[in-house]
């Protein structure tokens, strides 16, 4: 009797993210104080974001604005009444020991953002993921552990309030990510809307945009969701990938050994390549908000919403699909809406006539190498979009070839303008004057002359490089190809 083999149980994970975006407005949310980067510790702080007895909050109007606007790019229903409230929670980074937030009545809601996957064959899968909510929050201060129990006996941590007050938004989405890399996707596209937005810099480095990630994982095919795990301490879109990775593995790991998953809150340690159990999670009840009393109700107006719609640019999903009309591949329309700055500088390109997908290969291939080499931005270089059609046209018109403007490509960027960096370097096009060049080439190689006319038909080559040479390269190379064939062949 023969016993079957047991079918292997496939699992799904279901991922959502909880993104922070510091908002790049100058002042904190509730007080004056600077939001600039980098400052010495405690000294962009005043009573307010200090929670000093008898002071009030006032909110800044740039945050909401920028966090009305962020709503509209992510689709989201925008509230015409919303509300402060407190959070409480007893961090020592947090002056009041509450956190001014929004609970039930958010400003924005019930939205969406489409993420773009491109497969090896450059095909782009196109996915929209829900964003639950948009809300306006306050951030807190930052502790720096400090001492060494080994050296000194004993360890310590400071605390730098410069951080608390500023103003954030965090974006909530739906649990409708199934991978690492969805969900790096989606945090790359968030990040790129905010910055073509202009109300947040997402310098994931300097804290301007965190994540954190909620997963769970379940058979295919079941409806109940698993026990979810929040994941922290993630600082780029490719460690969110990677931890979630493994967070999918350690959890079916466990499922399938009998191990229950615990709602925690774990920590992604970068050195191990792990996560690791940090607390045990917190559920909104442990926070006890109530209504923040020393901030009013807020009403966006009709008149707000129309203005702030207006002044939305488009966004990098809308130029994708756009650029890709235009007959540009999918991986080169990522590239070039990755920042809003290169896409104008593109756009400004073929208004200026040049061709799209020779503005494209230019722009994302040699002079994205020359950024990188020398950390610029596009707006750093000196070649104006208005400079590099004049050099395309100049190529596909045959004054110039593709050769001689790489060969100055150097100088071009640095802002010699076209006519004087290809100055003695135009082409040499005129039939008669490439007729006379190939006669004189083909006098003084008879040997080779006789050798092609006997059969060896490879040697047309050979006598394309001598007019070239000749010529300094500057013979116009289809016409020298035609002419060459058509005296070896007289």
């Amino acid at each position: 009797m023969t016993t079957a083999t047991p079918v292997k149980t496939e699992y799904e994970a279901i991922i959502g993210l909880e993104t922070h975006c510091q908002l790049s407005t100058n002042t904190k949310i509730f007080s004056d104080s600077s939001t600039a980067f980098g400052a010495d510790p405690n000294t962009n702080i005043d009573p307010v974001c200090m929670g000093l007895p008898g002071v009030l909050p006032v909110l800044n109007q740039k945050v909401l604005e920028y966090a009305v606007k962020a709503g509209l790019a992510l689709n989201c229903q925008i509230a015409k009444y919303s509300k402060f409230d407190r959070k409480q929670y007893f961090y020592p980074d947090l002056p009041k020991n509450y956190q001014i937030s929004q609970y039930d009545l958010p400003i924005a809601e019930h939205g969406w953002l489409e993420i773009e996957l491109i497969d090896k064959d450059g095909n782009p899968t196109r996915k929209k993921i829900g964003v639950t909510r948009l809300h306006m929050e306050e951030d807190a201060g930052k502790l720096v552990h400090a001492g060494s129990e080994r050296l000194s006996g004993s360890t310590y941590s400071l605390v730098d309030y410069n951080r608390a007050g500023v103003p954030l938004v965090e974006i909530v989405s739906e649990p409708d990510l199934r991978s690492g890399q969805e969900a790096a996707e989606y945090a790359q596209e968030l990040r790129r809307i905010m910055r073509y937005l202009g109300v947040s810099d997402g310098n994931m480095q300097e804290g301007s945009l965190r994540c954190d990630v909620n997963i769970s994982v379940r058979p295919v095919g079941q409806k109940e969701f698993g026990v979810k795990v929040e994941i922290k301490n993630m600082n780029s879109f490719n460690a969110i990938q990677r931890a979630i990775e493994y967070e999918i593995e350690r959890q079916i790991a466990a499922v399938e050994a009998g191990e229950p998953i615990i709602q925690e809150t774990r920590l992604w340690e970068e050195g191990s390549q792990r996560t690791i159990s940090m607390r045990k999670k917190e559920g909104s009840s442990d926070y006890r908000y109530f209504p923040e009393p020393d901030l009013g109700p807020i009403e966006v107006t009709s008149e707000q919403l129309d203005t702030w719609k207006s002044e939305l640019p488009e966004l990098p999903a809308q130029k994708r699909q756009r650029y890709e009309k235009l007959g540009l591949s999918a991986y080169d329309a990522r590239v070039l809406t990755e920042e809003r700055t290169v896409s104008e500088y593109f756009e400004t390109v073929i208004n200026c006539g040049a061709n799209a997908k020779a503005a494209a290969n230019w722009i994302t291939q040699d002079i994205a190498a020359y950024l990188n080499k020398q950390k610029l931005a596009i707006t750093d270089i000196g070649l104006t979009p208005k400079n590099l059609a004049d050099v395309i046209t100049r190529i596909e018109s045959g004054k110039i070839s593709n050769a001689i403007a790489k060969e100055k490509l150097t100088d071009l960027l640095n802002g010699v303008p076209p006519e004087k960096a290809f100055a003695g370097k135009e082409l040499i096009s005129d039939p008669a004057t490439l007729e006379s060049i190939i006669d004189e080439v083909i006098a003084a190689n008879p040997k080779e002359y006789e050798k092609y006319k006997g059969g060896n038909v490879n040697l047309k080559g050979f006598f394309v490089g001598q007019v070239l040479k000749k010529t300094n390269k500057l013979a116009e190379p289809r016409l020298t190809n035609e002419l060459v064939e058509k005296k070896l062949n007289a």
